[in-house]
Order: C-alpha cells, then sequence, then structure tokens
C-alpha cells in the first residue's frame, strides 16, 4: 500500500533505534497511524523542522502492517499558536487521541472536530469551551456519547435549574440518592453543553469537572500526562 500527500496532524514523536522517528499521526482517512520516519533523527535527514506538532501536514507513505514507513513529509499551513495556555491545550487533545482512539480507525467527524478545536485554541477567550467541547465530540465519535438532554430515568426534559446525578455510561437523573460511581450536575451545565455554547462561567467550570469525571472512568486510574504538566511552571517542562 501506497499512500502520497495524505493531510494529518503528528500527534506524538519518539526516537526509534538508532537514527529513526517512530511518529504517532492522526489523518481523516485512515485514523490514528503509526510511522517509521527512517534517517529522521539523523544529520542527513533533518526533519525536525518539519515534523511539529500541531501544524497541518502532508504525509507519505507505503506499508501494510501495524508500523508504516513515511516516505516524505511537508508542510500544509502553519499553526495556530505556538506557547501559553493554548499549548498546554494542544497536548492534552493529542494525548485524549492516543489514549482513546485505536490505531487504522478512521474517524472523519472527529479529525474536523480536532482541525476546529486547534484553530479556536488560538483564541485565549475561549481555550476552555474549545477543550470541553472536542471532549464531547471525541467520545461522541468513538461511542460513547453522552446523554445531555433528557432524564434517563423519566425521559423528561432537562430542567435547568435542577440538580442531576450524572453516571458515565447511563446519564443524568434527578434523584435523591445518588448510589455508585458519577457526580452532581446542573441541568443549566448539561444543556449548556449539549448546545456547546457557555453563556455562564459557572456552566463552564462545572463543564470541567463533569468531563473530567466521565473521562477518568473511561481512561482509568493512569493520570493524563498532559494534566501534569498543566500543573507545572513551562520552564520545568522538557
Amino acid at each position: 500500500m501506497v499512500m502520497a500527500l495524505e493531510p494529518g496532524y503528528l500527534l506524538h514523536r519518539r526516537r526509534y533505534r538508532e537514527s529513526s522517528l517512530l511518529l504517532e499521526i492522526f489523518t481523516p482517512g485512515h485514523g490514528r497511524l503509526g510511522l517509521v520516519a527512517r534517517g529522521a533523527a539523523s544529520g542527513r535527514r533533518p526533519l525536525s523542522g518539519v515534523l511539529q506538532a500541531f501544524q497541518p501536514l502532508l504525509f507519505s507513505w507505503r506499508g501494510r502492517g501495524e508500523l508504516k514507513t513515511m516516505s516524505s513529509v511537508e508542510s500544509n499551513g502553519r499553526a495556530g499558536f505556538s506557547a501559553g495556555k493554548a499549548l498546554f491545550g494542544g497536548f492534552y487533545l493529542n494525548e485524549l487521541l492516543l489514549r482513546l482512539v485505536p490505531r487504522d480507525d478512521p474517524h472523519p467527524e472527529l479529525y474536523t472536530a480536532y482541525s476546529d478545536a486547534l484553530r479556536e485554541l488560538g483564541n485565549p477567550d475561549v481555550i476552555e469551551a474549545t477543550l470541553r467541547i472536542f471532549e464531547k465530540r471525541l467520545l461522541e465519535a468513538i461511542g460513547y456519547g453522552l446523554v445531555l438532554d433528557r432524564d434517563v430515568d423519566s425521559e423528561g426534559e432537562i430542567i435547568p435549574g435542577a440538580a442531576y446525578h450524572f453516571h458515565p455510561q447511563q446519564g443524568p437523573s434527578r434523584t435523591t440518592r445518588p448510589a455508585g460511581e458519577g457526580m452532581t450536575v446542573s441541568g443549566a451545565t448539561l444543556l449548556a453543553l449539549a448546545r456547546e455554547r457557555f453563556d455562564e462561567n459557572k456552566d463552564l467550570q462545572e463543564a470541567k469537572q463533569l468531563m473530567r469525571g466521565v473521562l477518568r472512568f473511561h481512561l482509568g486510574d493512569k493520570p493524563l500526562a498532559s494534566r501534569k504538566a498543566y500543573l507545572r511552571p513551562v520552564g520545568s517542562l522538557s
């Protein structure tokens, strides 16, 4: 199999053997892929300037196994940010894709959501909302979409002023004695997340806690490295 000039983004890279790099990339038509960039870590084939996260790229590769061989890569545009909170947000999105999306499983709609999120991260006023919306769309794409617009017990509409117990697998329920895994969340927050529009900061903050709990349910006990990095001073990152 030979693929030429496929659009995609670099999610992660690391040294592979003596002079190569092992890349994790995300494409619209092929999903997440593992590519070996032979000689990319040597002085003879310097690609570090091109192989950058958050930058639209065009990849060419060959092979049929779990790891394909990259034959070329070129820029397809510029990243919308390079530092600050947006950079941490971008690494967070990448880690979610690496942890939750299996290789060779195409999700064109998720690729679009990722591209949109990277563009929005360039606006510091909407970073938190952008992360919440991407988390929601990611779960939808991989089959774990959240029920946000109805009470799962009564099938009634969500009431903005009411409190709900939210279970990651089932959804919201107006119960006075929640049991098992879950958290309490307001109807206003559920509706804001469903609409993907946060007019009130308190709804955005509560949505952050809600999505953190839901993602913890799916990710398991291993913490996200990007979240830990966000809590450290920038100068301590390596």
